[in-house]
């Protein structure tokens, strides 16, 4: 779901390796805002839903922080190295 008025995008992962057996669907939303310095903000959130009372192994948590962080950092660079990407 997009919605261009609020900068927000949302999607929801429900099936495929990366729900691992412990979980049910995985919730990404994307915001985006306007920084005092005349930039962008963009703030991510993650929910994990699991089934039942299942634990998520802190490797797995930790192997996903590190994921999301070198794919920040790409788009970041990349914006940075093309100023006027539209």
């Amino acid at each position: 779901m997009v919605d261009p008025e609020n900068y927000v995008y949302h999607y929801t992962i429900i099936e495929g390796k990366a729900l691992l057996d412990q979980l049910e669907k995985i919730s990404y939303e994307y915001k985006s805002m306007a920084s005092p310095d005349g930039g962008s903000i963009i703030k991510c959130t993650t929910k994990y839903y699991t089934k039942g009372d299942a634990q998520l192994p802190d490797e797995f948590l930790k192997a996903i922080k590190e994921i999301s962080d070198r794919s920040t950092k790409a788009v970041e660079d990349y914006l940075l190295a093309n100023p006027d990407y539209n």
